[in-house]
C-alpha cells in the first residue's frame, strides 16, 4: 500500500518529465536540462506554474503570462501516468508492480512519440530491451533462455516481413524501430507471449485505424502510415500484465 500511494502521489509528476521527453527527444533536445518555457511566447516558467494537474486547472489550462491557452497534452501525459499505476495496480504486486508502473511509463512515451512522429528512438527500445533481461533474470531467471529466445524469433520474424513486403509491394512496411521495440518485447514476454502480442497489436492497429476513418468520412487507404509501435507498446503492456492468450 506504501508504494501504491507514493506511486499515486508522483506519477503526475513524472507524467510531467515523461510529456518533455515526448516534445523534446524527436527533436534532438536535451530533455534532462533547460527550463520550461511557455509554447507559446516563450516565457520561462516558475515552478508554481508547473505543478502537474493542479496548475493547470488553477490558470485554467492559459499561460500566466501571456494568458494563451497551454496544449491539454500537458494535463493528458500526467493523467495518463497516474492510469498506469492505477491500472498496475490492480493486476500485480509487491515488486512486480513497481517494475510493471515503471515498463507502462516508458512504454507510454514510446506509444506517444511514434504517434506524434512515427519514430521509435533507439535511446528508448534497446535499453528496454536489455531492462527486460535483466527484470527477468532477476524475477525468474528460469525463464532466460526462453526470453532470450523471444528476442531473437521477434528480430528475425520482423526483418523477413520487411525484406517480403519490400521485395513484393517495393514499399517499407515495417520501420527498424518497430523491429527493435518487438525484440524489446520478447525480452519481456519470451517467446510464449510474442503470438498474444502481436495478435492484440494488429487487431487493435485495424480497428483504430477503421474507427478513424469512419469519423474522418473517409476510405481507409492500404497506403495510409500506420504508428505500429504505438500498438505494440500497447500490446507489451497488455500480455505482460495478463499473459499470454492459452491458445499461445
Amino acid at each position: 500500500m506504501d508504494d501504491l500511494l507514493l506511486l499515486i502521489l508522483t506519477s503526475p509528476f513524472v507524467g510531467s518529465f515523461l510529456g518533455v521527453v515526448v516534445l523534446r527527444l524527436p527533436k534532438g533536445e536535451s530533455f534532462m536540462f533547460g527550463r520550461s518555457k511557455c509554447p507559446e511566447c516563450g516565457h520561462v516558467l516558475a515552478f508554481w506554474h508547473m505543478i502537474p494537474l493542479i496548475s493547470y486547472v488553477l490558470f485554467r489550462g492559459k499561460c500566466a503570462y501571456c494568458t494563451k491557452k497551454i496544449p491539454a497534452f500537458y494535463p493528458l501525459m500526467e493523467i495518463a501516468a497516474l492510469i498506469v499505476v492505477l491500472w498496475a495496480s490492480l493486476v500485480t504486486t509487491g515488486v512486480v508492480f513497481v517494475i510493471s508502473c515503471l515498463l507502462g511509463w516508458v512504454l507510454l512515451v514510446l506509444a506517444v512519440i511514434d504517434w506524434r512522429n512515427f519514430i521509435l528512438p533507439d535511446i528508448i527500445t534497446l535499453p528496454l530491451m536489455v531492462s527486460g533481461m535483466g527484470v527477468i533474470a532477476f524475477l525468474n531467471p528460469d525463464k532466460l533462455v526462453i526470453h532470450m529466445t523471444g528476442i531473437v524469433v521477434a528480430l528475425a520474424l520482423f526483418s523477413a516481413l520487411i525484406y517480403i513486403y519490400k521485395r513484393v509491394r517495393h514499399i517499407e512496411g515495417l520501420g527498424q524501430g518497430d523491429v527493435k521495440l518487438f525484440a524489446a518485447a520478447g525480452a519481456w514476454v519470451g517467446l510464449e507471449g510474442l503470438g498474444t502480442l502481436l495478435l492484440a497489436s494488429t487487431l487493435l492497429a485495424l480497428l483504430v485505424t477503421f474507427i478513424l476513418a469512419v469519423f474522418q468520412n473517409k476510405k481507409p487507404d492500404r497506403f495510409q502510415k500506420v504508428p505500429f509501435g504505438s500498438y505494440l507498446s500497447i500490446g507489451l503492456w497488455l500480455t505482460w500484465l495478463y499473459g499470454p492468450l492459452s491458445l499461445f
